[in-house]
């Protein structure tokens, strides 16, 4: 079993950064894939980003390349997405997520979820 917490969602202005975290306890995470996802109001969930076990490899959705990074310290276990030129559309509860394979995270089916934690951008 997996717990994730995800913290550091909070309301900016259009163009500002933030970065959240998501810390893992229980079973190791070191060994899987971690991602974010994202849903606002009256929407589908979806995938944001994704990094491999070792941090080797990353995917991000269209909507937030070059705009946003994951990286992990597995040390820590903890994941982050760094968010940067923020816009109003990016307004959404943000999940952390982990999975056994990338794959699971393309289906919008990991195997273990966090909370959430608010992101809301003004303009």
């Amino acid at each position: 079993q997996v717990q994730l917490v995800e913290s550091g969602g909070r309301s900016v202005q259009a163009g500002a950064s933030l970065r959240l975290s998501c810390a893992a306890s229980g079973d190791t995470v070191s060994n899987y894939p971690m991602g974010w996802f994202r849903q606002a109001p009256g929407k589908e969930r979806e995938l944001v980003a994704i990094i491999s076990a070792r941090a080797g490899t990353t995917y991000f959705a269209n909507f937030v390349k070059g705009r946003f990074t994951i990286s992990r310290d597995n040390a820590k276990n903890t994941v982050y997405l760094q968010m940067n030129s923020l816009k109003p559309e990016d307004t959404a509860v943000y999940y952390c997520a982990v999975g056994p394979a990338f794959t699971n995270f393309y289906r919008v089916a990991p195997d273990y979820w966090g909370q959430g934690t608010q992101v809301t951008v003004s303009s």
